[in-house]
């Protein structure tokens, strides 16, 4: 059970897709919900188009996999933004990973994760052997979701700083 992710960064504009790409990332796998956008927004900003078309323009496809059960959240973001996806992908476990993979045909060395949740994107990812990069939540929000990042803590902090990927 592996919690620790392999990369930590602010967000996913800090991530470094050129140097993402030289170790052979092709299928980019990423969580929805506070990590691309908060719970509360529902349709793509320019800032995500343009750090789309700059993962394209390095060769990485960009992939929604979300666990959200709003009914057709995934579908309707994914859409907008002209990006394959998968709702319901039922992180932690691996399955979901390799679904996108197969569908995608790539390998676990060809794929990362980027996600904001250690018990979901994380553990998931490093089921599935993919490369995880965790983000820093775009908002707190709840009471719950603020006492599970502060559980969460402890795996943050031994993860390699973004700079280094």
């Amino acid at each position: 059970m592996n919690l620790v992710p392999d990369y930590l960064f602010d967000s996913i504009y800090t991530i470094d897709i050129e140097r993402l790409r030289a170790r052979g990332v092709t299928l980019l796998l990423a969580d929805l919900d506070n990590t691309l956008i908060p719970y509360s927004q529902k349709l793509p900003t320019d800032d995500i188009r343009a750090w789309r078309d700059r993962l394209k323009a390095a060769g990485i496809t960009l992939f929604i996999l979300s666990n959200s059960r709003k009914p057709g959240r995934a579908k309707r973001f994914a859409e907008a933004l002209g990006v394959p996806y998968m709702g319901h992908a039922g992180k932690p476990k691996p399955g979901g990973f390799r679904r996108a993979m197969a569908q995608m045909e790539r390998k676990p060395q060809e794929t990362a994760i980027v996600g904001d949740q250690i018990f979901t994107d994380i553990w998931g990812g490093n089921n599935a052997g993919v490369l995880t990069l965790m983000v820093k939540p775009i908002e707190f929000g709840t009471l719950f979701r603020r006492a599970r990042y502060g559980v969460e803590t402890p795996f943050r902090t031994r993860a390699k700083e973004g700079g280094t990927l």
